[in-house]
């Protein structure tokens, strides 16, 4: 039987007692139903997990102590950043969760010309708070022992002007460029544009800011599709996706 892993937001060592949060305790007390003894795994987002046994376990309260602490290695050697255009509901949530479990090291989401996603300072926040913790339940689901950050949202001129990467890539069909001919980098910057893509004018700006337009096959995706499709390549040429890198 699968021991349930949790990521849980506060220091952890090992031989220490703690009490879980009150997340953490939902699953554990009430949907789950675990019993003092049972063992779990616990991941605070610094690369290591922290393997425990429950002590404690009531409605409202649970504790455990944590027994050994490991370091998996399951932390990406390639940081890949991902501008990604606002797009409704469902798609955002899945570019997120799948991005997070193919080892993005963060996203920010855009707002570009054609985007159709207006956000108020009150919903953004909502939306924002919703976003990590998709990624946090991706972290879990898929075994990332780091979480990936989601940024408050920007304009997408503000995030081409201000990312740091040493590659950096524009999603842009209509170019050619194979990537096995650039020289591997340490990180990638990347910008997804929305449902209805990105215009001319953001493509231009994006290439005076120093991105390299690129193309993942002779398809046009979708853009909650374009981060699967572009994390997978760029982990399979220089991230951990391939054996013999």
């Amino acid at each position: 039987m699968r021991i349930p892993r949790f990521y849980e937001d506060q220091p952890l060592a090992a031989d220490q007692d703690i009490q879980l949060s009150d997340a953490v305790v939902q699953h554990v007390a009430r949907a789950l139903r675990m019993r003092p003894d049972d063992q779990l795994t616990l991941f605070n987002g610094d690369g290591c997990e922290y393997h425990a046994r429950l002590t404690e376990v009531a409605k409202r309260q649970v504790s455990a102590r944590i027994e050994r602490v490991s370091q998996p290695g399951r932390i990406s050697p390639l940081q890949i950043e991902i501008g990604q255009s606002l797009s409704r509901g469902e798609r955002m949530d899945y570019a997120i969760q799948k991005a997070t479990e193919l080892g993005m090291s963060g996203m920010t989401p855009l707002f570009s010309e054609r985007c159709e996603v207006k956000l108020s300072n009150e919903r953004q926040d909502k939306r924002l708070r919703h976003w990590q913790q998709t990624a946090i339940s991706a972290c879990e689901q898929s075994l990332r022992c780091d979480v990936p950050q989601i940024q408050p949202p920007q304009t997408l001129y503000e995030w081409i002007t201000n990312v740091d990467a040493d590659l950096k890539l524009v999603l842009h069909h209509h170019t050619e460029q194979p990537l096995e001919t650039l020289q591997p980098p340490a990180s990638v910057a990347l910008l997804i544009g929305p449902e209805g893509g990105l215009s001319e004018a953001e493509v231009e700006q994006a290439l005076a800011a120093g991105f390299k337009p690129v193309a993942f096959g002779p398809r046009v995706f979708r853009t909650e599709t374009a981060p699967v499709a572009a994390l997978s390549v760029l982990q399979f040429l220089w991230g951990d996706l391939n054996t013999k890198n």
